[in-house]
């Protein structure tokens, strides 16, 4: 064996490179371990391929090993790739590494996280957690011989001839007194879970494969049941129940990217703004942030998304944003719409019974992104008072005993006096009344329940000028009301014009607007609550911006229905008054007040507009009256 001695410099013009990337260019330390294992896998790769051609021999299959030396406080990382000659170190260790290093240190002086990670570092990363590293490697070409590489985190490193049966490389690490953390098994094996878990080279500790090898994301949707899909989405997300339904990405251009995304059934709040996606790059983990990649109201999905092109920093910790980066994220979107408008139309009914867990998704994207807004513009359900169709093409689609259409299925049976107006609800108790006067008389009204609706319909609107959207509860259609003429007293005063002095003196309160009428629905209430449309937005988007829930507002309606009876009964109890003594109301007036009081105050509990300080007063007062009522009646 020819004898090799060497020592020099690594070439760099600056001593401070070490200390960067000891501190600073990697997040955590424990990333060194990822980027030893990725150039082992990298280095197997090129084994294989170097073999096919004829430049190398093939040896055994590919496999990084780690070993533990308590004693000696060292930890290797060795694999049986290509391996690399002596010439190969010098170039690829001591040159490529640094290669534009000044540059390097400028940029990365004036912006943190905006380098791009060409400059071969990965190796480097040993240094954040070593005093000293030892590279014995032997290429795998023929007549290679062994060498040995080594450096005590300076720019001065030493290069000699060695021994080394078979060809590969064995990373050694001589770790730091305050980073033998690494030595202990338990905590390697958790590192390669979560970095290199789903890389297709065995991870071997301690003679166990430690990695579970298997990417189901790089195979084609064809070769995958869905109890695969859903073993994934276990393996990945613990106890966290199935999975909703998801979407296979695979598209090699004009970008190479693989992935699996799963609608996850939502529990509780969603991560707007972080997200659950895995970042994977050649099926080693970077990063479970990935707000740069996919479009905001996607983030809350769960899954993989594994691509080379990805540009990252350095460190690759963070992505860099460009036009690629943007075009990745419109591709998920529109995998994401294409993948909703097939269950659609395959399976209308599961569709339907997925749609509350879809919603927010599909609405948020749809404000926010006009160009997903296009591609689910049909795929928006709204729940609906009309009766649920027959047979697969049926609009209302049946779900659990609840209906569902679209916009368009809705205008399709809008009478034609009502072709510009969508009636919609938003809570079934609190606008239980003004719900049943509609639909009693045929109406058909969307249900919209969720917060987002608050912004979701003036977008609706905005997207639709021609359509008006009105909230059940805000005013009442003329085909809901008697219209027939009232007799008149000889001061030339109907019913309606005494009930309403009655009341507006019971309350004496200028912001309630008192409306009398007379509605044709069996078992409306006796009086409601009615909020003008954009009165009540102004008043929904205040308490928004104010994060509380919107109370009701000082200016609203109070529309009595002058043929319930107890409305009916209250203007008998006014009109039999006879003054007593000295008072200026008689007993029965009094009454009649206290009725028209409790009238509002029950209006006001169905639109829950009585605080919660107020409702012990109203149980004391309700009682009152029950008493008074029975003692006159008896």
């Amino acid at each position: 064996m020819a004898v090799l001695e060497e020592q020099g410099q690594i070439q760099i013009h600056t001593e401070n490179i070490f200390p960067i990337i000891k501190k600073a260019v990697y997040s955590g330390h424990e990333v060194f371990l990822r980027e030893l294992v990725s150039n082992g896998v990298d280095a197997i790769s090129k084994r294989r391929m170097a073999a096919m051609a004829g430049d190398c021999s093939e040896g055994d299959d590919g496999a990084i090993r780690i070993s533990v030396d308590r004693e000696a406080k060292t930890l290797t990382i060795s694999d049986n790739g290509i391996g690399m000659t002596a010439d190969e170190v010098k170039r690829y260790i001591n040159q490529v590494a640094f290669s534009s290093a000044e540059d390097f240190l400028e940029k990365y002086k004036q912006e943190n996280d905006a380098i791009i990670g060409h400059f071969g570092l990965g190796f480097y990363s040993s240094f954040m957690v070593a005093e000293r590293v030892e590279l014995l490697t032997r290429s795998a070409r023929p007549e290679a011989e062994a060498v040995r590489w080594s450096c005590d985190g300076s720019p001065n490193f030493s290069l000699t001839a060695a021994e080394k049966e078979q060809p590969g490389t064995d990373v050694i690490l001589h770790l730091m007194e305050d980073e033998l953390e690494y030595l202990e098994p338990a905590r390697i094996r958790t590192l390669i879970n979560t970095y290199c878990d789903f890389m297709a080279v065995p991870v071997q500790l301690e003679g166990e494969t430690i990695n579970k090898m298997d990417a189901p994301w790089r195979k084609s949707a064809r070769d995958l049941s869905d109890q695969d899909y859903i073993d994934l989405y276990h393996y990945l997300y613990p106890f966290q129940g199935d999975p909703l339904l998801w979407v296979h990405l695979n598209t090699d251009y004009p970008y190479n990217l693989q992935g699996i995304l799963f609608f996850p059934k939502q529990t509780g709040r969603a991560d707007w703004e972080k997200g659950e996606i895995k970042l994977y790059c050649n099926q080693v983990f970077v990063s479970d942030s990935i707000k740069e990649v996919v479009p905001r109201y996607l983030l809350p999905l769960r899954g993989v998304i594994d691509s080379p092109d990805i540009p990252l920093n350095v460190s690759r910790s963070a992505l860099q944003t460009d036009r690629r980066v943007r075009s990745i994220g419109n591709f998920v979107a529109k995998k994401v719409s294409d993948r909703l408008r097939n269950l659609k139309k395959e399976d209308p009914n599961g569709y339907a019974e997925a749609w509350d867990a879809l919603a927010p998704f599909v609405k948020i994207g749809a404000m926010e992104d006009e160009k997903f807004a296009e591609q689910v513009s049909e795929l928006i359900l709204f729940a609906t008072t009309a009766a649920a169709g027959e047979g697969d093409d049926a609009d209302p689609i049946a779900c659990d005993g609840r209906a569902f259409t679209t916009l368009e299925g809705y205008r399709s049976r809008l009478a034609a006096d009502q072709n510009q107006r969508v009636l919609y609800s938003t809570d079934d108790v609190a606008q239980a009344g003004a719900l049943n006067l509609w639909t009693s008389q045929g109406a058909e009204v969307l249900k919209l329940e969720t917060v987002i609706d608050t912004q979701f319909i003036p977008w609706l609107e905005h997207r639709h000028e021609e359509l008006t959207f009105q909230r059940v509860d805000s005013e009442l259609d003329e085909s809901l009301k008697d219209n027939d003429a009232e007799l008149t007293d000889q001061d030339g005063t109907t019913e309606s014009d005494r009930l309403r002095d009655l009341i507006k003196a019971a309350l004496a309160n200028d912001k309630v607007t008192v409306q009398v009428q007379a509605l044709k629905a069996e078992g409306a209430p006796p009086a409601m609550i009615l909020l003008p449309e954009q009165m009540r937005r102004l008043n929904d988007m205040g308490a928004l911006m104010e994060q509380r829930l919107p109370g009701l507002p000082e200016h609203h309606v109070l529309l009595v229905n002058r043929r319930h009876p107890l409305v009916e009964g209250m203007l008998k109890l006014r009109a039999g008054g006879v003054l007593v003594g000295a008072a200026d109301t008689s007993p029965t007036a009094s009454l009649a007040e206290d009725v028209a009081r409790h009238l509002y105050d029950m209006a006001r509990l169905g639109v829950g507009g009585l605080e919660p300080n107020e409702l012990a007063g109203f149980q004391t007062r309700s009682a009152e009256l029950m008493g008074a009522l029975m003692q006159r009646g008896l």
